[in-house]
C-alpha cells in the first residue's frame, strides 16, 4: 500500500502522486479506467498520464495497478503478453469477469461518484 512518508522521495512530482493515491482507492473487485483516474486526480483529459504514472510507479508501493484498464472496459497490454495474461489473472481472482480482453461494465466504477 502507499505509504506517504516515502512518496516525496520517490516521485517528486504531484501529479505522479495523485495517480497513485486515486489507484489506490479502487475497490477490490472494480476496474476504472485511465481517463477516470486521471479525473479524479485533478488531472482531466490526461489518461495517459495516469498510464505513465502506472508504468514508473516503484515496485515498492504495491499499487493496485491490475485495477485500471483503457476505455471501454479494455485491457490495455497487447493481447499475447505477459503483463495482459497477468492482469486478466488479478482482476479474476477479485471476481471481475474478463471476456476477450475486457471487463464487465458493471465492474467499470467511476471514481468521482460518493
Amino acid at each position: 500500500m502507499l505509504d506517504p512518508s516515502r512518496t516525496q522521495s520517490l516521485a517528486g512530482d504531484a501529479a505522479l502522486e495523485a495517480i497513485w493515491y486515486t489507484v489506490c482507492a479502487i475497490p477490490r473487485g472494480q476496474v476504472s479506467t485511465y481517463g477516470a483516474v486521471a479525473r479524479a486526480a485533478g488531472l482531466p483529459g490526461r489518461a495517459r498520464q495516469a498510464g505513465y504514472a502506472l508504468r514508473v510507479a516503484p515496485p515498492s508501493l504495491k499499487l493496485p495497478w491490475h485495477r485500471v484498464v483503457g476505455a471501454g472496459g479494455r485491457i490495455a497490454f497487447p493481447k499475447s503478453s505477459r503483463a495482459h495474461a497477468e492482469q486478466a489473472r488479478r482482476l479474476r481472482a477479485e471476481g471481475v469477469a474478463v471476456r476477450a480482453g475486457r471487463v464487465a461494465a458493471s465492474a467499470i466504477t467511476d471514481l468521482a461518484e460518493p
